[in-house]
């Protein structure tokens, strides 16, 4: 089993900044891909961006040139840069993980930004 837990959300204002973590724990496997996804109350949980563990990042058009995903292997952490914030970024930001063909989910971490 693996674990993720997510960290850094929080209140901002439009055109600031947030960091995401996202720390996994338990079986953890040197090959996977880690994604961050965003849900808002009624609408489909979507795809922000992934990072596979040889380093390559993919981006939702909503979110180029703003928000900037990286992992960091020693600590299992992978992080969300979020910059220039909108406010339709606001969102319940969850981390995932997928190794062997199984998926993991965290519990989520609010993100809001205020206009």
């Amino acid at each position: 089993q693996v674990q993720l837990v997510e960290s850094g959300g929080g209140l901002v204002q439009a055109g600031g900044s947030l960091r995401l973590s996202c720390r996994a724990s338990g079986s953890i496997f040197r090959i996977n891909v880690m994604r961050w996804y965003r849900q808002t109350p009624g609408k489909q949980r979507q795809l922000v961006a992934s990072i596979t563990s040889w380093g390559r990042t993919t981006y939702a058009d909503f979110v180029k040139g703003r928000f900037t995903i990286t992992n960091d292997n020693a600590k299992n952490t992978m992080y969300l840069q979020m910059d220039s914030l909108k406010p339709e970024d606001t969102a319940k930001y969850y981390c995932n993980r997928e190794q062997s063909e199984k998926n993991y989910w965290g519990q989520g971490t609010q993100v809001t930004v205020s206009s």
